[in-house]
């Protein structure tokens, strides 16, 4: 570990959190790479892999699947687009599903006796235990709705370190009027992360962070206990603008869209939308990083700290890629003008996110095509990072740790 990773985590065992600033957030440790050949449905691809690590493929067998998360006893519970919920034990290459349900069942959370499910229009919960290898469509039960409608389906849903349950929802387009917060109907109460209120009577849900287009993942700092998330960033000001978002994101905090935009060094007004924005500019909470824009950042997941090696206590992203095409931002470019799907890190210093670092390169070829785009992200216990793609190669790949030099084997 870097001298940092080691003061955090003696402080974390202590009850404490360790955090500083200064020179030494510059201390971190470059990443070096190594060029690998991996088979995928019986074709060879070639990705460009960060030294200490080693790619596999562990199953194509799913449909669109997108947030994975690991339950008890190692088992990994995938949501997908297809309606399915998967299941997958250890080595994670057979696939059950669990569960089917319409509504786009996007994520799952695990609690004691219980299995929560992100669909569009609510939240879902179903009686489960660790090992049962299906659910009872008839069980299923709504815990609280959500608002639907057209544009951003997915919801995310991950319970905190508080024991409470999280969730994410984006507005609907590029400028839509929609907000967390006073004043809107309760289908235009989008844009941002809610957390559930439950006990006392009927569950239902309060605002956390609000100004947020699309976010689609989010997980909390093992040091800092602070909260994460990536955000999608809107299509109409081109193909280089916004860049996309890695944000903190503290109780009450306004991330500024769809009024305001970050261009990479300041905050600015976006005259897309008319109506008047629900706090001022000077309430905008920047990104602590950013990807290129149009990249679409999706799932994301901090690795422990208890793990040794170069990545611990940094978040792992999954980029999706672009639809849109330089110069311009539209579909009907060049296909190789894509930005390309790709695995990255947010690398963290004394709880503070510096820079980011390419962790898994070479999903896209020359042409444009693509042959897996990364959709969500979950790192095993022993440190090993899970992330599915929901398009082309529709699978789970693993990014593992090795003792070898890469490039002697």
């Amino acid at each position: 570990m870097t001298t940092w990773k080691t003061r955090a985590m003696g402080a974390l065992l202590a009850g404490g959190v360790a955090l500083g600033t200064g020179a030494a957030r510059a201390g971190i440790d470059p990443l070096s790479y190594h060029d690998q050949e991996l088979t995928v449905a019986g074709v060879a691809r070639q990705v460009r892999v960060v030294n200490g690590y080693r790619l596999e493929v562990l199953t194509t067998g799913l449909d669109a699947p997108r947030l994975p998360i690991f339950g008890s006893g190692g088992e990994l519970l995938i949501g997908s687009r297809s309606g399915r919920v998967y299941r997958l034990l250890p080595p994670y290459r057979e696939p059950e599903v669990l569960l089917t349900l319409s509504g786009y069942p996007h994520s799952v959370a695990v609690r004691e006796g219980e299995l929560l499910i992100a669909a569009t229009d609510g939240l879902y919960r179903a009686p489960y235990h660790p090992g049962q290898t299906r659910i009872d469509p008839g069980t299923v039960i709504r815990l609280a709705p959500l608002p639907g409608g057209r544009g951003h389906s997915s919801r995310s849903v991950a319970r905190g370190p508080d024991g409470r349950v999280y969730l994410s929802l984006g507005i609907a387009g590029n400028c839509s009027d929609q907000y967390l917060g006073p004043g809107y109907s309760f289908d235009d109460q989008r844009g941002g992360i809610l957390v559930l209120k439950e006990g006392g009577g009927k569950p239902g849900w309060e605002p956390f962070a609000s100004g947020l287009r699309n976010p689609v993942g989010f997980s909390w700092h093992p040091v800092t206990g602070e909260l994460y998330a990536t955000n999608n960033g809107p299509d109409h000001l081109g193909f280089d603008q916004p860049p996309e978002y890695f944000s903190r994101v503290p109780p009450g905090s306004f991330h500024g869209m769809p009024w305001f935009q970050f261009d990479g060094a300041r905050v600015h007004r976006d005259d897309c939308v008319a109506s008047p924005p629900p706090r001022p500019l000077a309430h905008v909470l920047p990104p602590v990083a950013t990807f290129p824009s149009r990249n679409a950042p999706l799932g994301m997941a901090f690795v422990p700290l208890e793990v040794m090696g170069p990545l611990a206590g940094d978040a792992v992203v999954a980029l999706h890629g672009s639809w849109g095409t330089a110069p311009g931002g539209s579909y009907w470019g060049s296909a190789a003008s894509r930005r390309p799907p790709k695995l990255v890190a947010v690398r963290f210093v004394e709880g503070k996110a510096v820079r980011t670092d390419d962790l898994v390169t070479g999903f896209q070829l020359p042409d444009g095509e693509r042959w897996a785009r990364p959709a969500g992200v979950a790192v095993g216990s022993d440190g090993s990072v899970y992330f599915t793609s929901d398009d082309a190669t529709e699978g789970v790949f693993r990014l593992t740790t090795v003792t070898a030099d890469p490039k002697k084997e």
